[in-house]
């Protein structure tokens, strides 16, 4: 009799003891559900800003052509739109978002609405352009964002643009909660994934968190001001080499040193033509490409994860 109420103690421990935190299987990470080793790092290198200027056009659309980037974002406001859509027509496999804009940067080449001027005056600047400083959004009205977001992607769409994602320019769409409500707001109207990016990013509203089953990246990376020419790259490699296994945007500003785009950024060497000549430089030398393999990251694009998540993973945009 002992010894049989000595085995059952035993068997009853050994079931608590496997059925405890300690010993419950791991849920799957989300590069697992969607697909993917549950150790790798899946990475987008994403190129911002096409249509901003001729300049730009160029770079980003080599750098697709060639594989150097995996994914661009499109500023429909800009005066170059227009030529962006026209190769994106002939080469309807290109991964483009589209570069939700409020802001217009530069001291000498503005940009403005595409929506009627009388329905998004709290927009505008008294010169009739976007302002040049996210932190003027804070005394926009909501509904004027909605007008304008709205009236970027249905011109778009109407000039035949296959649209992957939204993102933000200049981050203009995460500067406060209400704007990042809208910006949520819109993706889900539009069925469109946002640049989510889990808690603790700069990229995100304070406080705010994607839901636990949403497409939202582990970190972006993108270099901010103060490195030197000559590091450019092993500032890349670093942050780079040091990620964990996740998901990752890498974001680039491509140009070339040109004429144009000199004369548009003039006053404004942080991400003007200097600093977008060597992004460009970076992506497509052999050596970065190398590194990229030796480092063993998974490339992809939006439009791929985004049709992974569908059929994976319950969206949640």
């Amino acid at each position: 009799m002992m010894h049989t109420l000595y085995r059952l103690m035993l068997a009853t421990a050994a079931i608590a003891l496997f059925a405890s935190p300690l010993h419950a299987k791991t849920a799957p990470c989300l590069q697992e559900r969607l697909g993917y080793p549950a150790g790798a790092r899946i990475l987008i290198i994403h190129a911002d800003d096409f249509g901003m200027a001729h300049s730009v056009n160029r770079a980003i659309e080599q750098a697709l052509e060639n594989g150097w980037v995996t994914s661009a974002s499109v500023m429909v406001p800009c005066p170059w739109f227009p030529e962006v859509v026209r190769w994106a027509h002939a080469h309807p496999q290109a991964d483009l978002g589209l570069h939700l804009v409020l802001d217009s940067e530069w001291t000498g080449y503005r940009w403005g609405p595409v929506a009627p001027v009388d329905k998004v005056q709290s927009l505008l600047d008294k010169e009739g352009y976007f302002y040049d400083d996210p932190s003027l959004f804070a005394h926009v009205k909501l509904q004027d964002v909605r007008t304008e977001l709205d009236a970027q992607i249905d011109r778009a769409r109407a000039m035949g643009l296959q649209v992957s994602h939204l993102d933000s320019h200049m981050i203009a769409l995460s500067s406060t909660r209400h704007l990042f409500g809208v910006y949520q707001d819109t993706g889900r109207a539009y069925d469109l994934p946002i640049a989510l990016v889990k808690n603790g990013s700069y990229r995100m509203p304070a406080g705010v968190v994607p839901p636990p089953n949403a497409l939202a990246l582990d970190r972006v990376i993108t270099m901010d001001p103060g490195v030197p020419p000559n590091r450019w790259f092993d500032w890349y490699k670093r942050n780079l080499s040091s990620l964990k296994p996740g998901i990752y945007q890498l974001i680039v500003h491509l140009a070339y040193d040109d004429q144009e785009f000199r004369g548009a950024t003039f006053d404004h060497p942080d991400w003007g033509a200097a600093w977008r000549q060597r992004d460009f430089d970076m992506v497509r030398s052999a050596q970065f490409r190398q590194f990229l393999r030796e480092q063993k990251f998974i490339l992809t694009n939006w439009g791929e994860l985004s049709k992974r998540y569908r059929t994976r993973v319950q969206p949640h945009y």
